[in-house]
């Protein structure tokens, strides 16, 4: 389900054959990032490029993402969101809660060393 890089020790997750992150993958998804992050201090950043269409289900998987981060003293970006999506994370007010970068380039460099 998942592409899973690894760019100066931070993880860098991309979906697979997909341009859309919704209920029918959203599960498996997590369940992978979950594991992700069972290991402590695991810096990742999801890159959405190419990701056209992302529904609530979606929108879920990154708030558990977030969320299991956080309880293993992790951290969780995002990058390359498209403008019509990146429409969506501002009316949710999800641009509040997770750090969204445009590039994957600035997003690495936000991580200190």
């Amino acid at each position: 389900m998942l592409e899973i890089d690894r760019i100066n020790e931070v993880v860098v997750v991309r979906l697979r054959d997909s341009d859309c992150l919704n209920a029918r993958i959203a599960e498996a998804v997590k369940e992978e990032l979950a594991e992700l992050f069972s290991t402590p201090n695991v810096r990742m950043i999801f890159d959405l490029k190419g990701i056209t269409f992302i529904d609530s289900s979606g929108f879920g998987v990154f708030l558990s993402a977030l969320k299991a981060a956080n309880k293993n003293y992790g951290q969780f970006k995002l990058c390359n969101v498209t403008g019509e999506v990146m429409e969506f994370f501002e009316l949710l007010q999800l641009h509040h809660v997770l750090e969204i970068y445009d590039q994957l380039d600035s997003c690495l460099s936000s991580f200190s060393p």
